[in-house]
């Protein structure tokens, strides 16, 4: 099978295209085959070397959505059967950018039913950091929240998601992505902090500046990991590493296809072109996932 990886850091020209041996899952794995698979900031980050791995070969992708190809023993997922998946790690020789890729039967879950794979591909990773966060800030009905970065892809699902759970929510982005902003469930909109909140949700990586912004004794949770701020006024402060849940994900497939939460493709590309959609990627200005398509 054909797959993208990185054995050199540096740029987008980083990215090679290459031959690859076929995965065969062992018990409690399956293999599926690759319909489409999201490019992340992330998958940027490991190409460039900001996560380490030098002089090994490191798969790219996290994100997939894709067909059960063969299973191994799993008891609950069966050939020809339509999933999403994270597939989670740092250093991994193949990722979720190739034709094929064997996972965890425990990480994949059922696709929504009502986008195509495409579309389900920008799910799995930005949509279970953005709950996984919600869940460490254990906000109730009607508290306050703040979430910056709010038009990009994680920032997006945590509005949205927040807004399902019956926070109160304010956006922090671009004036031009306010009607977005508010689309998707916020009831308040800034483009440059201020106020105070019960909570901040990190998306766009302020740091220490955003505990400004929360009451005392509120929460803050950031998404680089071990990264967030040391506690101030008795603020309390964390950072989520997403993991793998297929049981959740199944969850946020269901809030897909209620219309609860909205999937964003900007472009998409052959596993090919992977290097110029790592180029793209580095462009900026997104408002939506590339999509990797085999």
């Amino acid at each position: 099978m054909r797959a993208a990886v990185v054995r050199a850091f540096g740029g987008p020209e980083a990215v090679e295209v290459v031959e690859a041996e076929l995965p065969e899952p062992s018990a409690g794995q399956v293999r599926i085959k690759v319909a489409a698979a999201a490019l992340n900031p992330i998958d940027a980050g490991m190409r460039s070397g900001a996560f380490g791995g030098e002089n090994q070969q490191l798969g790219l992708g996290w994100d997939v959505a894709g067909t059960v190809e063969a299973t191994g023993d799993t008891g609950v997922w069966n050939v020809g059967d339509q999933v999403v998946a994270l597939d989670y790690g740092m250093a991994k020789p193949l990722g979720t950018h190739a034709e094929y890729v064997v996972l965890g039967a425990d990480s994949v879950a059922k696709a929504p039913a009502t986008v195509e794979a495409v579309a389900a591909a920008t799910l799995p990773l930005n949509a279970l950091t953005a709950t996984q966060a919600l869940d460490v800030l254990e906000l109730t009905p009607g508290q306050s929240l703040l979430v910056t970065g709010a038009a990009g892809a994680l920032g997006g699902f945590a509005v949205q998601l927040a807004a399902h759970r019956g926070i109160t929510v304010t956006g922090l982005a671009r004036r031009t992505d306010e009607e977005l902003v508010r689309s998707l469930g916020a009831t308040g909109f800034t483009t440059e902090g201020g106020g105070s909140y019960d909570a901040v949700l990190d998306a766009a990586v302020l740091g220490e500046a955003a505990l400004d912004w929360i009451r005392d004794g509120g929460a803050y949770v950031g998404v680089i990991p071990q990264a967030e701020p040391a506690s101030v006024r008795g603020v309390r402060t964390a950072s989520v590493l997403v993991r793998p849940d297929g049981t959740r994900l199944a969850e946020l497939a269901r809030l897909v296809d209620e219309g609860v939460l909205t999937l964003r493709v900007a472009e998409t590309f052959a596993l090919d072109e992977a290097v110029k959609a790592h180029a793209r990627l580095a462009e900026g200005g997104l408002r939506g996932r590339l999509v990797l398509v085999p």
